[in-house]
């Protein structure tokens, strides 16, 4: 996203869903494209920044907070996720089966 582009969505108050939607466009993320689409159908998770760092979906509570809850999704495949929580101490890679991430997910983002 061009930064002018960001700006004017952060003016209309809707940041997290033009990045949704650029994610989704680019060509570069195509592998992640599953995983963005199971994240952004839901109603919680679709209101949190998403942002792709070394292969694995970004979701921030807050974009222009970088100590706001984050947490890092890699789709080890279709039935298996592997889950971080950002800025958590002792924090490490969990896996979360397929029918328990948007659950899991939505608690972590959640805790204060």
């Amino acid at each position: 996203m061009k930064l002018d582009e960001f700006v004017g969505a952060l003016e209309r108050g809707e940041p997290a869903s033009s990045q949704w939607a650029e994610l989704l466009s680019s060509d570069f993320n195509r592998r992640q494209w599953n995983l963005l689409r199971r994240l952004r159908a839901d109603e919680v998770l679709r209101d949190m920044f998403p942002t792709i760092s070394h292969g694995a979906v970004r979701l921030c509570v807050n974009a222009m907070d970088g100590r706001s809850r984050q947490v890092l999704v890699d789709e080890v495949n279709g039935e298996l996720y592997e889950v971080m929580r950002v800025g958590v101490p002792g924090a490490s890679w969990l896996e979360v089966p397929a029918g328990d991430l948007i659950a899991y997910l939505r608690a972590a983002l959640n805790e204060e």
